[in-house]
C-alpha cells in the first residue's frame, strides 16, 4: 500500500510511521510521498532524515490557490504520479479540498488527539486541533466529574472537519493533576500506535467502524463543552 502522509507541523506521527516501515514492524507500507501545508513543517526535515527522497517532499500550500479545488487538484496530480493508494493526515491542519475527500473516498484518515462521537457533540470541529483539544477535553472532564480518560482517535476523511466515521480509538488516563500539556506528551505516543495499528488493518482489511453506545456529551451538558471550546481556542490562539 503506498502512502501519502500529510503533515503541517513537527511530524511526529509521520516519523514514527516511517519508523515502523523501516524497521519490518509495519508490513506492506510503503511511505511514497510527504505534502507539507506550511514550508517551515519541522517534519520536513525529519522525513528527509528518514530516507524519503528529496523530490517526494513537496510543500503545498493552500494559500497558492485561487480555489480549496485547485488546491486539491494539485494534491491529487502528485499522488496519482507515484500511484498513492492511501492518504494520512498526520497533524495535518489545513482544510482537505472535497474533490481529495471523493477521489480517496475510504482510503484517507485523519488523527484526532481528542474524543470524538460521529454525528453527535463531541471534542472535534472547527477550531479543535492540538493543545485545544487536550485543553477542552481535560476542562469539560473536570466540569461534569465524570469519564476521567480522553483518547487519540483515526477517523475517515470527509469534506468536514472530523465528522467521517470512526475507525480506530484508545483511551488515556486523565489525572487529578493533569494540565493539558502534561495530557498532551501522554497521549501522543498513544497516537502513534492507533495510526500505526489503523494503518495494519487497512492492509489487512479489517478496517472496523468504531461506534459510540452513550453520547460522549449529554443532552445537558453541550453548553459546558462549547464553553470549554471557546476557553481552550481563547488560551491557545495559536492551536
Amino acid at each position: 500500500m503506498r502512502i501519502a502522509l500529510l503533515i503541517s507541523g513537527g511530524g511526529t506521527t509521520m516519523a514514527s510511521i516511517i519508523k515502523a516501515c523501516l524497521s519490518g514492524d509495519l508490513k506492506d507500507v510503503e511511505p511514497s510521498l510527504v505534502i507539507a501545508s506550511r514550508e517551515n513543517a519541522g517534519g520536513i526535515e525529519k522525513a528527509r532524515n528518514l530516507g524519503i527522497k528529496d523530490e517526494d517532499i513537496l510543500v503545498i500550500k493552500p494559500r497558492d490557490f485561487v480555489t480549496p479545488e485547485a488546491f486539491g487538484e494539485a494534491i491529487i496530480k502528485e499522488c496519482e504520479k507515484r500511484n498513492i493508494d492511501f492518504i494520512g493526515q498526520y497533524g495535518w491542519l489545513a482544510k482537505t479540498p472535497e474533490n481529495v475527500c471523493q477521489k480517496y473516498e475510504g482510503m484517507i484518515v485523519n488523527q484526532h488527539p481528542g474524543p470524538l462521537d460521529t454525528g453527535r457533540p463531541d471534542f472535534g470541529g472547527i477550531g479543535m486541533y492540538g493543545m485545544r483539544v487536550h485543553q477542552a477535553r481535560l476542562s469539560f472532564v473536570q466540569k461534569t466529574n465524570r469519564d476521567f480518560w480522553t483518547e487519540a482517535t483515526a477517523h475517515m476523511v470527509t469534506a468536514r472537519f472530523d465528522e467521517g466515521k470512526i475507525v480506530k480509538q484508545k483511551q488515556v488516563t486523565i489525572f487529578p493533576s493533569d494540565t493539558a500539556e502534561s495530557l498532551k506528551a501522554r497521549v501522543l505516543p498513544i497516537e502513534h500506535e492507533v495510526q500505526i495499528e489503523t494503518l495494519r488493518d487497512f492492509t489487512n482489511g479489517t478496517v472496523a467502524e468504531f461506534i459510540r453506545e452513550e453520547p460522549l456529551v449529554h443532552d445537558d451538558e453541550i453548553q459546558i463543552l462549547e464553553e470549554c471550546k471557546k476557553l481552550a481556542i481563547e488560551k491557545y490562539p495559536k492551536g
